[in-house]
């Protein structure tokens, strides 16, 4: 499983995430642009291609992540990792406030500033998302209540 081209690993990635973004549980539905395979571990930190290693993620939560693994907490020293969708429960470290998502722990915390998760135009999009009754998904509501 080398080739994030291949249609079939992307179908795999994608049916385990119900399509939606692993990070700000959007659908892939309700976004212009078609979603990616994110490395959770990117490649040049030695991360494999590989079920384990793979997140299916909205083209604004995969560009900010880049191959980032995590960020130093403003006003800290200290170094925490982002949120993994292959061994972090979303409800343990998130909360949906109306179409704000809101951090639980520091893990949260760095992961909603860096992924850019309350940026005006993302709260924007859920907002109308959820006028709409696209936001949460039934999905996503499984996982925001896991």
């Amino acid at each position: 499983m080398s080739n994030l081209n291949n249609e079939a690993l992307r179908a795999q990635v994608a049916h385990r995430a119900d399509h939606l973004c692993e990070y700000c549980l959007i659908d892939e539905e309700d976004c212009l642009f078609n979603f990616q395979i994110d490395h959770i571990i990117s490649v040049k930190h030695g991360g494999r291609t590989v079920m384990e290693n793979l997140a299916f993620a909205c083209v604004f939560c995969n560009r900010q992540k880049g191959s980032d693994l995590g960020t130093i907490l403003p006003g800290t020293q200290d170094i925490f990792r982002f949120f993994n969708p292959r061994i972090d429960a979303w409800a343990d470290h998130f909360k949906l406030t109306g179409a704000i998502i809101e951090p639980l722990d520091e893990i949260a915390e760095g992961t909603v500033r860096i992924f850019g998760f309350n940026h005006p135009d993302r709260i924007l999009e859920r907002q109308l998302l959820i006028a709409r009754g696209r936001f949460p998904t039934l999905p996503a509501l499984a996982r925001m209540r896991a």
